[in-house]
């Protein structure tokens, strides 16, 4: 009976060893590479998300302009920057493009208000301050049109962010009520 010399069993466990050791090694260094990735996926997404953010909150800022309705490329020139961490320094810079566009405007007929809201009694006015309501004569009237008008708008908002690389576009459309007069300005 032959038996494996001793000197040739140590080499066949020190390959063993070896092989074992070259697979750990393999498999801590996958781990480690999908962790880094998994790492990369968050941060992107978050920086994703605070890009829609920062582009929602330039929508927002834009149509809650007074001169919104009266003057909309002019308020949407300005870009909307946003600082998340309260440093003073804004990371997204959100841009108004293209400019927003009145899509479609109905005059609101005197039926459908309600003299007893005060946004209501607006549309029923003509001129003057004060308490007392004064109907306005005329066409407006005569047509049940009154001196508002239901507008809709498309506005969009654009981040393109150079440090995170996030590039998001936010569509919106909204429903305004403006006078007449404004309405038959932008909306065309």
């Amino acid at each position: 009976m032959r038996h494996a010399s001793p000197a040739r069993q140590d080499g066949v466990a020190l390959f063993t060893v070896l092989v074992l050791l070259f697979v750990m090694g393999w498999l801590a260094l996958s781990a480690f590479r999908i962790s880094t990735q998994e790492v990369q996926i968050v941060g992107n997404r978050q920086a994703e998300r605070q890009a829609t953010a920062a582009a929602q909150r330039a929508i927002e800022q834009t149509i809650s302009s007074n001169l919104f309705t009266k003057e909309p490329a002019a308020v949407a020139a300005t870009p909307v920057d946003t600082d998340l961490d309260g440093d003073g320094k804004p990371e997204f810079a959100a841009r108004i493009e293209p400019a927003p566009a009145c899509i479609r405007v109905r005059p609101i007929k005197t039926v459908e208000l309600d003299i007893a809201q005060a946004a209501d009694r607006v549309c029923l006015q003509s001129s003057g301050h004060g308490p007392n309501l004064i109907l306005t004569p005329g066409a407006a009237v005569a047509t049940g049109d009154s001196l508002c008008a239901a507008s809709e708008w498309n506005v969009s908002a654009a981040v393109d962010d150079a440090v995170t690389r996030a590039s998001v576009r936010v569509h919106q459309g909204v429903a305004i009520r403006v006078e007449a007069a404004d309405a038959q300005n932008f909306c065309k």
